[in-house]
């Protein structure tokens, strides 16, 4: 078992070091996934100022030791050599890495979750860096602007999908844990993190204000998203009817609006059971009760 965890110390070193090679800045991890060093002030008394982020010049600051410095994270890892694996600092220059984490713990299918995400605000997911994580999850990886801060959620942007940012980190590929090994998924480990599409990086951000509802009636907005329901083709019928019922939960009148989708719906070809489930769809997408 020693020898065992002297390799697997050994292999995350040399991944750490072609990760950092990469612009990316690490730390080692344990088998549970955590910094692999602990705090140095976890003795100390309670601290009546700002915590420290390492201004002590002490390893086990967590996210904030990470390094591309290949002399530093040597000297991380032979502090730590029960380290078998290795965490990569989202947020920092030169990408400023985003991790959005499709989990599989959760009972809802994290990837549709993304894709439905996707549909209903018309963007797509690029082509891009994905690990594959020992219980078949996957974080994918996309690259941020310099002057915004993503903070880390947990199935804020969508059931089963968290998102590492700021003050985060995600396990790299080749790190060992309790439950296996960290791997880049085929094809994608010679990419770069694709730019992240501007509309998911809006919703990855928290809103400036907080925006409260206001009465509505349908008026000339719903009868546009009828419009746009009954102009749709065949293959569009579904994706129009999705967006279009998004739109009018967003706008708070969903539930008033949703007879006429269905009707509009049924006009271009679709049964009226599945109109109704498209537009049950879209109602839990936005937060709403269908």
């Amino acid at each position: 078992m020693a020898t065992t965890d002297r390799q697997a110390t050994t292999l995350a070193l040399a991944h750490a070091l072609s990760a950092a090679e990469r612009g990316l800045a690490v730390i080692p991890l344990s088998r549970t996934k955590l910094p692999a060093l602990r705090s140095p002030h976890r003795e100390d008394p309670e601290p009546r100022g700002p915590a420290c982020h390492g201004e002590c010049g002490r390893f086990g600051h967590g996210v904030y030791d990470a390094s591309t410095d290949p002399r530093r994270i040597r000297e991380l890892f032979a502090a730590a050599p029960w380290a078998t694996g290795y965490g990569i600092a989202c947020g920092l220059h030169p990408h400023h890495l985003i991790g959005i984490d499709l989990d599989t713990k959760s009972t809802t299918d994290s990837s549709a979750a993304l894709r439905e995400l996707a549909l209903r605000h018309l963007f797509t997911i690029p082509e891009t860096v994905v690990v594959l994580t020992p219980s078949g999850g996957r974080h994918l990886w996309l690259s941020g602007p310099p002057h915004v801060v993503v903070p880390n959620s947990a199935s804020r942007l969508a059931p089963g999908i968290d998102v590492r940012g700021a003050g985060g980190y995600l396990v790299g590929p080749g790190s060992r844990t309790e439950h296996g090994v960290y791997s880049t998924a085929p094809g994608t480990a010679h990419l770069a993190p694709a730019p992240c599409p501007p509309t998911l990086l809006r919703l990855l951000t928290p809103p400036r204000h907080t925006r409260h509802p206001t009465p509505s009636s349908t008026g000339r907005h719903g009868q546009g998203l009828i419009q746009f329901v009954l102009a749709a083709h065949e293959g569009q019928r579904n994706t129009r009817l999705f967006w279009a019922a998004c739109r009018a939960y967003e706008n708070g009148f969903g539930p008033d609006l949703a007879p006429a989708l269905v009707e509009a719906a049924i006009r271009t070809g679709l049964t009226e059971r599945e109109a109704r489930s498209t537009i049950a769809s879209a109602a839990r997408m936005t937060g709403q009760r269908p």
